[in-house]
C-alpha cells in the first residue's frame, strides 16, 4: 500500500475522518497537510491525505479540502453524495480508472492500465480535473488512436446519412448530381450500381488481356507499309473499354462534390494515365506525321502503348484487399528502406569479394566489381539466372554465404509487414461493423422516438436536447438528428460516455 492512499476498518475510518474534517457550513478550519479525505469511488473506500492533494490545488479531490465550508451546496457541486454521519465522499466513477488517476498525486505522472479505454480514460482524468499533459506519451498515442478510429466512424456515418438524407432546398441539378455521384462511387448503395462496378471490373479485365494478346504475332496483322500492327477486331474491342473509361471517369468528375480533389487524387490520376495514352496515339497517327517524321511518330506511339498498364492499377479501386495491401506498403516504408539497406550491404560486400575471388581462374565470368553486382542481387535474392556463376572453391564458398543472408536479409522484415497488413484489414473490418451498429442504433432511437408523445429519447437522455431539431418531416431527418447526438459531442469531447465510447 503507497503512503498516504490506503483503506481502513469503517470504524476506525469514521473517527479519523470525524477528526479532520469540519462540519458543512462551520468555520472551523483544520490546516491542509492535516486534512484526511475519504471517498467513496464506484464502491471503493479510500483515504487521501492533504499534503499530497495540495500538490495539485486546481484538481477536483484538493477542493473537496475547502467544499465544507461552502455548505451542501458547494458539496454536492463536487460529489455525487455525501455522508454527514461517515464525513465521506461518494463518486460514481469507475474504481480502476481513479486508481490510475491517483498516481499524479505521488508520482508526477499518470499511467493508463491495459483494458481500459482511452477515450472514457480521458473523460475521467476530465472529471477529477487532471491535465492530460499529466498523461504518459505511451498512452497518449492510444488515445491519438482511438480518436482517430471515432473520427473515422464518424465520417463514414455521415456519408451514409448524406446519402440517405434529401434536402428540399437543393436544386434539381444538386439532387441529379448526388444521384450520380451515389451511382458510380457507392456500389453497396443499390443493385444496379452494383451491376455498373461488376461491369467496369470486367472492362478493366477486358481491356487488360486484349492489351497482352495484341502483342502475339499470329494475332496481329500486316499494314499497308508491311508493319505488323494489332488485329482490327482487338482494336475495337479496346475502343469500346476506352469509351467506357472515359464516359465514367467524366461523369465521376461532373458530379463529384469537390472537383479539385477528385482531380488529385491518386486513384483518379491512375484512371487519366490509364485512357490518356489512347488519344494521344490516336492524335498523333492522324496528325503527327504532318509535324515529324512517320518513323518518330511509330516509335512515340509505341511508347505510349506501354503506358497502357496503368490500367491494371484501376482494378484497386475495386479490391479492398489491394487497397489494404497499398496502405500496409505505405506504413512499412521504414521495414521497407531497412531491407534495401541490408540488401545493399550484402551486395556491395559480397560481389566485391566474388570478384577477388574469381580473378585466379582463367575463365573468370567476374570482369568488374559493378558487373558482379548483377551476381549477388540474383544470388541474395534466390533468383540465380545462372549466366553468371563462380568457378572456383573460395567463389562458391562466398556464394552460399551470400544466398544464406540474402535469406535472412529478406525474411527479417517481412514479419512487421505482415503485421501492418492484418492491423489495418481488421481495423477496417471494425470501423465497418461499427459504422453499421452507430446506424441501427440511429435507426432504434428514431422509432422509439415515433412512439413516445413529444417525440422523447429515452436512450440518449443525458444528452442536451434540440427542441427545434426533434419535429422532423422525414425519417432521414430522425436520422440526421440522431446523429448529432451521437458523434458531435463525441467529437467535442463534452460527455461522459457514449456508446462509441465504450471498451467493447
Amino acid at each position: 500500500m503507497e503512503p498516504g492512499l490506503g483503506s481502513a476498518p469503517a470504524g476506525s475510518m469514521d473517527a479519523s475522518a470525524e477528526q479532520s474534517l469540519p462540519e458543512p457550513g462551520s468555520q472551523d478550519s483544520v490546516a491542509g497537510d492535516d486534512i484526511e479525505i475519504v471517498v467513496n469511488v464506484g464502491g471503493v473506500r479510500q483515504v487521501l491525505y492533504g499534503d499530497l492533494l495540495s500538490q495539485y490545488p486546481e484538481t477536483r479531490l484538493a477542493e473537496l479540502m475547502d467544499c465544507l465550508a461552502g455548505g451542501y451546496d458547494t458539496i454536492f457541486s463536487l460529489c455525487d453524495d455525501y455522508d454527514p454521519g461517515k464525513r465521506e465522499f461518494y463518486f460514481d466513477r469507475d474504481p480502476d480508472a481513479f486508481k490510475c488517476v491517483i498516481e499524479v498525486y505521488y508520482f508526477g505522472e499518470v499511467h493508463m492500465k491495459k483494458g481500459i479505454c482511452p477515450i472514457c480514460f480521458k473523460n475521467e482524468m476530465d472529471f477529477w480535473k487532471v491535465d492530460l499533459k499529466f498523461l504518459d506519451d505511451c498512452c497518449k498515442s492510444h488515445l491519438s488512436e482511438k480518436r482517430e478510429e471515432l473520427e473515422e466512424i464518424a465520417r463514414r456515418v455521415q456519408l451514409i446519412l448524406d446519402d440517405l438524407g434529401v434536402d428540399a432546398a437543393e436544386g434539381r441539378w444538386r439532387r441529379c448530381q448526388k444521384c450520380v455521384w451515389k451511382f458510380l462511387e457507392k456500389p453497396e448503395s443499390s443493385c444496379p450500381a452494383r451491376v455498373v462496378a461488376v461491369l467496369s471490373f470486367l472492362l478493366i479485365l477486358v481491356s487488360s488481356v486484349v492489351m497482352c494478346m495484341g502483342t502475339i504475332p499470329e494475332l496481329q496483322v500486316v499494314d499497308a507499309e508491311g508493319n505488323r500492327v494489332e488485329h482490327p477486331t482487338l482494336e475495337n474491342v479496346e475502343t469500346a473499354c476506352i469509351g467506357w473509361f472515359t464516359l465514367e471517369y467524366l461523369l465521376r468528375l461532373f458530379s463529384s462534390p469537390n472537383k479539385l480533389h477528385f482531380a488529385l487524387s491518386f486513384m483518379n490520376i491512375v484512371d487519366v494515365l490509364a485512357i490518356l495514352p489512347f488519344y494521344v496515339s490516336l492524335t498523333l497517327t492522324h496528325l503527327g506525321a504532318r509535324m515529324m517524321e512517320l518513323t518518330n511518330v511509330q516509335q512515340a506511339v509505341q511508347a505510349l502503348r506501354i503506358m497502357r498498364i496503368a490500367r491494371i492499377f484501376k482494378l484497386a479501386r475495386h479490391s479492398s484487399g489491394l487497397q489494404t495491401l497499398t496502405y500496409a506498403l505505405k506504413r512499412s516504408f521504414k521495414e521497407l528502406g531497412l531491407l534495401l539497406m541490408y540488401l545493399a550491404v550484402g551486395i556491395f560486400v559480397f560481389s566485391a569479394l566474388g570478384y577477388t575471388m574469381e580473378q585466379s581462374h582463367p575463365e573468370t565470368l567476374f570482369k568488374s566489381i559493378p558487373q558482379s553486382f548483377w551476381w549477388a542481387i540474383i544470388t541474395m535474392t534466390t533468383v540465380g539466372y545462372g549466366d553468371i556463376y563462380p568457378k572456383t572453391t573460395l567463389g562458391k564458398l562466398n556464394a552460399a554465404i551470400s544466398f544464406l543472408c540474402g535469406v535472412i536479409a529478406i525474411a527479417l522484415p517481412i514479419h512487421p509487414i505482415i503485421n501492418n497488413f492484418v492491423r489495418y484489414y481488421n481495423k477496417q473490418r471494425v470501423l465497418e461493423t461499427a459504422a453499421k451498429h452507430e446506424l441501427e442504433l440511429m435507426e432504434l432511437n428514431s422509432s422509439s422516438a415515433e412512439g413516445k408523445p413529444g417525440g422523447s429519447r429515452s436512450d440518449l437522455d443525458t444528452l442536451p436536447p434540440e427542441p427545434a431539431a426533434r419535429e422532423g418531416p422525414s425519417w432521414g431527418s430522425r436520422l440526421k438528428l440522431s446523429h448529432s447526438d451521437t458523434f458531435i459531442p463525441l467529437l467535442t469531447e463534452k460527455h461522459h460516455r457514449t456508446r462509441l465510447q465504450s471498451c467493447k
